[in-house]
């Protein structure tokens, strides 16, 4: 409902090249998942219903293989995985001011993590408002959002120009004001740094799935079971 919600009260919907990477369709498409899975197992548990429940069965077991299968690939497979997650946020930073969900994606990404663009601050220029060629003739012109920006202790409203004409700035004097760091390397230092926390979380979502496959199957055992003796 909330995917739903936020789709629809979007004030434009002429973004196509964003529908996959939009965060509503996202949430539509987990809703849509979620919901199919948990009516086949309710409905399936209450009424005894072997079709249900081996639906509910299977379709779980394909999203846990789905889970591992991406688990793995992108473990072997960084770099691809690396280049595949650039490609989402080269879209997101090309429509940062045309999707408001993309946006506010970003600049939550760029103030948790502490970085800007995907390999460095540069990347802004991938944007149509940002974009730092001579002929652009934006106001944003060589400038990264605000939420590139480090914060200055005690300051009560922030700044939302502090990253104007950053990117016609060196390295060295972009870092007085932003975070120079792209995302990318963020990205591998924080994983690198919060092991435990990402097994934890990988096996609280595994343990449920497991749990919720083999109970159906004991389920479905016993009432075939049932039937056989009732026949």
């Amino acid at each position: 409902m909330i995917g739903v919600y936020a789709k629809v009260q979007k004030a434009t919907d002429t973004v196509r090249d964003t529908f996959l990477i939009d965060p509503a369709v996202v949430l539509i498409a987990v809703g849509v998942v979620m919901f199919f899975i948990t009516f086949c197992g309710c409905v399936g548990a209450l009424r005894d219903n072997i079709r249900l429940l081996r639906a509910f069965s299977f379709s779980l077991t394909l999203v846990f293989l789905t889970q591992l299968s991406i688990a793995v690939l992108g473990f072997f497979y960084s770099d691809q995985t690396r280049q595949a997650v650039g490609t989402f946020v080269k879209k997101a930073i090309v429509h940062y001011r045309d999707d408001l969900d993309l946006q506010n994606l970003m600049d939550y990404i760029q103030k948790e993590f502490k970085c800007c663009g995907w390999n460095d601050y540069t990347d802004w220029s991938w944007n149509l408002y940002f974009n730092c060629t001579e002929g652009n003739p934006s106001t944003e012109r060589c400038a990264v959002p605000f939420s590139c920006c480090t914060p200055i202790p005690g300051e009560a409203v922030i700044n939302t120009m502090c990253g104007f004409g950053v990117q016609a700035q060196s390295s060295l004097e972009a870092d007085r004001s932003i975070y120079p760091v792209g995302c990318a390397d963020r990205a591998v230092v924080w994983i690198e740094s919060h092991l435990l926390l990402v097994g934890a979380l990988t096996l609280g979502l595994a343990l449920p799935q497991i749990a919720g496959i083999v109970l159906s199957q004991i389920l479905i055992t016993q009432i075939q079971d049932e039937i056989s003796a009732v026949l």
